[in-house]
Formats: C-alpha cells, sequence, structure tokens
C-alpha cells in the first residue's frame, strides 16, 4: 500500500495550501478533515499537482503515514486544537510527531509538549508565515520542538519554505515552545510596522495634503530603498486603487476600524511577564483597540484640538516621514528581537537571533531588506543587547534625529496621532538617557510603601523612615 511521508489534517485555506505546497515539491501528502467532503474537493480540484492520499477517518490517515509519521494540525488555536491531539494521539507510537502549524500560544504549546513526550510522542509547535499564498509558494517557517523531531521534520519543510539566496526561511529554532513564541513576536512586530506605516500615510495625507494615488507613488518610491518590505509593497498598492462601486480611493470606503486576531495582544502580555519593554508593540495593539470603540469615537468627536493647524509642512516632508519611519522601524524590531532573547534566556531555548531574521527575508508578511542588516549585526555580535547599538543602526537613527523630530512635532500641532513614531522616540531617548526619573519614582514607593531603594553611591538596599525622623536604615 502507498504511503505519505507526511499528512495535513484541516483543509481550510492555510491547511490545503500547505498540503498542495507539500505535493507540489514531490512529497506523497495524506489529507484529512473533518467534513470529508473538503478531503475530497480539494483531491478533485488539485490531484494533478501531486500525489494526495485521501483519508475519511483518523485510523485511515494514521495508517497511510511512513514513520516515524509526521502529523501536521491546521485547525483554530485553542480548544480545537487539543480536541484533535486527544483524538490523534492514542494512534501513534514512541517517536511520531504531531506538528501544529497554527498560532497557537506557546504557553500551550509547552504543556502539550510535555504531555505528549510523556508518552514518547514528539510535539512540534511550528509558527508559519506568509498567509494563504505563502502557505502554498513558500513561507517562512518556525518549527519548535526538539531537536531529534527536526532531524526527521526539518528536510521536509526546508524543501517547501521560501528561499533567499538559496537559503531555506526555515530552521529549527529551540524547544518545545520556541518557535510559536517567535511566531508570536514576528506577529507582534508585525503590528508595529503596519500602525508606522498607517502614520506615516496619514501623515502624507494629512499634513502634506497628498492624494492616496500621490502616496501610493510615494511609497512605491520608499520600496525601491532601505525601506523595501513586503508591506511597504502592498501599502502603494492598496492606496492606488479605486473603488469600483463609487469611484472613490478604496481607502477612503474602508470602515476605519482594524481588527486583531490575539497574537499581538499575547507579544504584549509577555513582554509584561518577562518585563521587556516594547512599547511600540503595545502602542499599535492600543491603536486598533481605539479604532474599534466606535461609541467611544463617536461621543469624542467634539472634543478641543489645537488651536492652530497651519504648521510649516517643508518640501522635503515626505523625505522626513522616510527617515521617521526607517528610525521608528528599527526601535520596533529592536524590541521585538530584545524579547525573543529573553524569552530565550527565561525558558532555556538558545535561540539564534540572526537565523530568526535569516528566516523571515522570505514568505513572511514582515520580510523585508533590511532583515540582511539584522542578521548582519547579530553575526557581528550574537549578544549584542539592543539593535539600536550595531553600527550600521545607530548612524541611521542619528541621521533621521532631527527628522524624526520634526515629523512628530508637526503631527502633534495639528493633532494628528502618531503613537507609535511618538512612543518609538521617546523609547530611544529613555535608552540615551544618563539618568531616568526613576529615582523619584522608586523614593515614592519606599515613602508610600517602604518598598525600599538603592543608592548609587553604595552597595545596598535601603529604607528611608519617613513617617519618623527620616533616618536611613538597611531592612
Amino acid at each position: 500500500m502507498e504511503t505519505a511521508r507526511i499528512g495535513v489534517t484541516g483543509l481550510a485555506v492555510m491547511g490545503r495550501n500547505l498540503a498542495r505546497n507539500l505535493a507540489r515539491h514531490g512529497h506523497p501528502v495524506a489529507v484529512h478533515n473533518r467534513t470529508s467532503a473538503r478531503t475530497r474537493s480539494l483531491v478533485d480540484e488539485f490531484g494533478h499537482e501531486g500525489t494526495f492520499l485521501p483519508a475519511d477517518t483518523p485510523e485511515k490517515f494514521v495508517g497511510s503515514l511512513e514513520r516515524p509519521r509526521r502529523l501536521v494540525i491546521m485547525v483554530k488555536a485553542g480548544g480545537p486544537t487539543d480536541a484533535v491531539i486527544d483524538e490523534f494521539a492514542p494512534l501513534l507510537d514512541p517517536g511520531d510527531m504531531i506538528v501544529d502549524g497554527g498560532n497557537a500560544n506557546f504557553a500551550d504549546t509547552r504543556r502539550r509538549e510535555s504531555a505528549l513526550r510523556e508518552r514518547g510522542v514528539h510535539f512540534v509547535g511550528t509558527g508559519i508565515s506568509g498567509g494563504e499564498e505563502g502557505a502554498l509558494h513558500g513561507p517562512s517557517i518556525m518549527p519548535g520542538g526538539s531537536a531529534a523531531s527536526y532531524e526527521a521534520l526539518g528536510p521536509l519543510l526546508e524543501d517547501i519554505s521560501a528561499k533567499v539566496d538559496g537559503t531555506p526561511c526555515c530552521t529549527h529554532v529551540g524547544p518545545d515552545g520556541a518557535g510559536h513564541f517567535v511566531k508570536m513576536v514576528h506577529n507582534g512586530i508585525e503590528y508595529a510596522d503596519m500602525q508606522l506605516i498607517a502614520e506615516s500615510y496619514d501623515l502624507l495625507r494629512h499634513a502634506a495634503g497628498l492624494a492616496p494615488a500621490e502616496i501610493a507613488e510615494v511609497f512605491r518610491t520608499w520600496n525601491t530603498g532601505r525601506l523595501g518590505s513586503y508591506l511597504i509593497e502592498i501599502t502603494a498598492e492598496v492606496l492606488a486603487h479605486t473603488d469600483a462601486a463609487t469611484g472613490r480611493p478604496f481607502v477612503d470606503v474602508v470602515l476605519d476600524q482594524a481588527e486583531q486576531k490575539g497574537t499581538g495582544r499575547w507579544t504584549v502580555q509577555t513582554a509584561l511577564d518577562l518585563g521587556v519593554p516594547v512599547g511600540g508593540i503595545a502602542e499599535a495593539v492600543f491603536a486598533r483597540s481605539v479604532s474599534g470603540h466606535a461609541v467611544l469615537r463617536e461621543a469624542s468627536q467634539n472634543l478641543p484640538g489645537p488651536s492652530r493647524n497651519d504648521a510649516f509642512v517643508s518640501f522635503g516632508f515626505p523625505e522626513a516621514v522616510e527617515k521617521a519611519l526607517y528610525a521608528s522601524k528599527i526601535v520596533a524590531y529592536a524590541q521585538g528581537f530584545h524579547e525573543i532573547q529573553a524569552g530565550s534566556a527565561e525558558y532555556g531555548w538558545n535561540i539564534d537571533l540572526g537565523a530568526m531574521a535569516t528566516i523571515w527575508r522570505g514568505g513572511c508578511i514582515i520580510r523585508a531588506r533590511f532583515l540582511d542588516r539584522i542578521r548582519a549585526a547579530y553575526e557581528a555580535d550574537p549578544q549584542t543587547p539592543t539593535l539600536l547599538t550595531d553600527p550600521h543602526f545607530t548612524e541611521a537613527v542619528g541621521d533621521a534625529q532631527d527628522a524624526w523630530r520634526e515629523v512628530i512635532a508637526i503631527a502633534a500641532k495639528l493633532g494628528i496621532p502618531v503613537p507609535g513614531f511618538s512612543t518609538a522616540l521617546a523609547y530611544y531617548d529613555s535608552l540615551r538617557a544618563p539618568r531616568l526619573p526613576a529615582a523619584l519614582t522608586q523614593g515614592q514607593r519606599d515613602y508610600f510603601g517602604a518598598h525600599t531603594y538603592r543608592r548609587v553611591d553604595r552597595e545596598g538596599t535601603f529604607h528611608t523612615l519617613w513617617g519618623a525622623d527620616r533616618t536611613e536604615t538597611t531592612p
């Protein structure tokens, strides 16, 4: 009986396209779905693309896989994933593996990996970025799990991943939940990147007075330079599009309420747990949240704004916005990589940050030209505390100083919200400040809660008796 090298269960758009990608690369693929009609539809429509082995029961599906069995789950995160695992795990033998290709919370992945490891089954939490087109034509793939599982699974994933300069956009990220953790942060960076691009559009339109079609041409120009990326490219396409029904710019007929699926929020929540400042990502999440509070926004329409709306916008304003965007983008990526670095240390994953930049160069949503610079930065110094101290990025941000600050000042004078730009600059200035007002904050904490403080001139922990004679003690 013919066997499949790998199997995919869950044949919605992502699962279907991933199965087709595998088949197109010459790998026989077992396919299964809870509703067998979807399985038959895949084979009927795309059976000519390669070898598909359809199965209408879990038993037949597992029975058609060669050993060690490689079973890919492409279902909704949370309860549905647990349900599929509970259904298939009893049918597997030690050494087999379950690959979760959904956007799972990395904490769930760690729990599942630990439980299945006790049964001898490998659980591989795998981040897959690139959307439905990436799944079909070559995504960026971020598998976690054991090194042994990657030996058996890695060659297949590398084969179907995107390639940049011949290098697969896939590598073993690290143990247990490392793959899904990195995918989560990837998505958080994506939120920040998209917010900064949206703010750039808003500034060019409402400060510089450009029409959407004109702004599209600005973005097309930017895409040929250091900002070249998938997101910049598609932004130009969206802004250039005209709505067929009204003849208006497409961007003007879309409701201005941005939705989210949760990975950006998880990135911020996890950063809080790790004590890592990711203000750029957080502001992007909150910006989407603000956009969705229609009642709150409607009630606030008559709030007073700036008394003047004639802030000076120079002839070179688009160039200033480009510099501000690039500098803010560097900060957002620096924050994201800092979170990966902190998560790796916390969970003992030993993640190679340069390798993450390498596999994000193609296939994924945040693929961008400057990821090569990030890869080079970590190759030069794997322990660099922040990308901002890499000579290339230090120079770029230094060159952007006047423009970055001017753009934010003009936005403030005109009442144009730029939370992404503003928080990026505040983060940058916080890092470079020789002394922060946190000293006062710590003094306040000691005053009302006896939380103690440390001194700059000697070691130890201290408390001032604020309610008594204000002498200093050493608790």
